[in-house]
């Protein structure tokens, strides 16, 4: 008989850790390290095409030429250069986690014009090139991820905070 409630205090204990709505901090940082270097790593490899023609990308001028007559974005060589800074930078910012809310922003903002300037038009799964959109919602939807939630204890930014946290209790108010 003293097993039933000591099994009964397990299953609860159990149900209660499958169904919990908290995180405990260091898997939180753990997922947001491993969703910023996803995104890190995609974006800098897109950004990357785009402004050095690395990664058999077009480079500047090839990708000018697609957002002029593809996407409809003139002047295609402004908008190739900041959709490859908001790539690469952004990756790289993301990868550090340096000034991470911004960058999570502005890349959320290049996935929502991707969508509507080139892969709309072709359904969430295309099967012919170009693709559908569905890499631009769930790279999008990542960024804001990180938008929401920040880079985690383990960035430059939690860095910085905790400087500036400790400036702000060391001077006098």
């Amino acid at each position: 008989m003293a097993t039933v409630p000591m099994n009964r205090r397990r299953a609860r204990a159990l149900l209660a850790a499958v169904l919990s709505t908290r995180t405990a901090a260091l898997p939180a940082d753990l997922a947001l390290i491993a969703v910023r270097t996803a995104l890190a790593w995609i974006f800098i490899w897109y950004g990357a095409g785009k402004l050095f023609g690395s990664f058999n990308g077009l480079g500047i001028h090839g990708t000018a030429l697609y957002f002029s007559n593809t996407a409809h974005l003139r002047p295609g060589e402004l908008f190739a250069v900041l959709s490859g800074v908001i790539e690469f930078g952004g990756g790289v910012a993301l990868a550090l986690g340096l000034a991470s809310r911004v960058a999570g922003l502005a890349l959320f903002g290049d996935m929502v014009m991707a969508m509507i300037t080139v892969t709309w038009v072709n359904g969430i799964n295309s099967e012919k090139l170009p693709a559908g959109y569905e890499l631009n919602i769930a790279l999008g939807v990542l960024a804001l991820v990180i938008v929401v939630f920040g880079a985690g204890r383990f960035s430059i930014d939690a860095l910085a905070e905790r400087r500036v946290g400790t400036a702000k209790a060391r001077s006098p108010s």
